[in-house]
């Protein structure tokens, strides 16, 4: 499976790395200019660390490369995070960046598509992208981690919310699903 990870300035970009960490397969990654600016500045990372943990990258400005057409196949996109800007552009129709192409790409080739919108307060514009996004066949995943697994520690909270992505992406089941004794 080949799997394309878009990380856009949204908070939470230990979202998206810990999905480079879990997906398998092949990952091709692309960073927006304020993804890279929210990975130095949230997780302490560089740049070059987290797309050490992709097959390939591709600038966002670069409209050129493969992926940017239909033609070069992959099997999913995943937007993690996803800000409400990026999912206007995607909801739009905009592909004037190599991630909302991808998007675009998803869409009109009937790909798999999550897009992971973390941004809260949401406004109804915001709403409404979601579910025009939705009406064409993404799946949008807001960043919501769940409790019901009793997590201890805000990486299992992460890694337990990325698993549920992975389980989207490729049919795959959890590895820790949620049991009728979780409720115990």
């Amino acid at each position: 499976m080949r799997t394309v990870v878009v990380i856009t300035g949204a908070s939470g970009a230990v979202f998206g790395i810990e999905l480079l960490k879990r997906l398998p397969g092949e990952k091709v990654l692309i960073l927006t200019k304020w993804g890279k600016v929210v990975i130095r500045e949230e997780t302490g990372l560089s740049v070059s660390e987290v797309e050490a943990l992709a097959d390939s990258v591709f600038s966002d400005e670069d409209l050129a490369a493969p992926i940017s057409s239909g033609s070069n196949p992959f099997d999913a996109v995943a937007v993690l995070p996803m800000s409400a800007s990026f999912l206007a552009k995607v909801a739009a129709g905009l592909g004037d960046t190599l991630g909302t192409r991808v998007c675009h790409i998803a869409l009109k080739e009937r790909r798999r598509l999550v897009l992971a919108l973390r941004e809260t307060p949401v406004t109804g514009i915001t709403l409404d992208n979601a579910a025009r996004v939705s009406r064409e066949g993404a799946i949008v995943m807001p960043v919501s981690p769940f409790f019901y697994l009793k997590p201890d520690s805000i990486d299992r909270l992460v890694g337990d919310y990325v698993d549920r992505v992975v389980q989207t992406l490729t049919g795959a089941p959890m590895p820790d699903g949620w049991k009728r004794e979780d409720l115990a």
